[in-house]
């Protein structure tokens, strides 16, 4: 009787341990499929799977991006061809005129590039003069105010 005592007590001993140790991994195992679920949401497909589309969306990003950044290209040269620099110069051009009625008027881009108007109004008349500029540079001579306007206009 003893030794099937002792017999049935071990068995009973092992099954023990034997449950608890299933219970263990049966614990593990609902930890890890918990943490499967956050990885890769309620789908049912595996980690390669879903590191593929990741990677996919990653590759439709960086498509994305370099397309913001060609548009934004674009837009920059189109600001720096605009008209984004002006001034106003007002000024007597004859004595005894008085009032300040002539004036310069500075269009340019970010590169010195564009037009000055300058209209002279005197008694009994008004003259109306255009200069264009290239990069700062005009094929006719600046007066000292329409040089003024310039550089009022990009001093902006």
């Amino acid at each position: 009787m003893s030794t099937a005592l002792a017999v049935a007590i071990a068995a009973c001993a092992a099954a023990t341990i034997a449950l608890v140790v299933a219970l263990a991994l049966w614990r593990g195992l609902a930890r890890f499929q918990s943490a499967h679920l956050v990885v890769l949401g309620s789908g049912r497909q595996d980690l390669l799977d879903f590191a593929v589309s990741l990677q996919t969306r990653i590759d439709d990003l960086h498509r994305a991006v370099d397309e913001v950044a060609a548009g934004l290209s674009r837009v920059d040269r189109r600001v720096d061809g605009s008209v984004t620099n002006t001034a106003v110069v007002r000024y007597d051009a004859y004595e005894g005129t008085g009032g300040q009625q002539s004036a310069s008027l500075a269009l340019l881009d970010s590169t010195r590039t564009g037009t000055v108007v300058t209209a002279i109004q005197g008694r009994d008349y008004a003259r109306i003069y255009v200069k264009d500029l290239d990069r700062g540079r005009s094929s006719v001579a600046l007066s000292p105010e329409e040089q003024e306007a310039v550089e009022r206009a990009m001093s902006r």
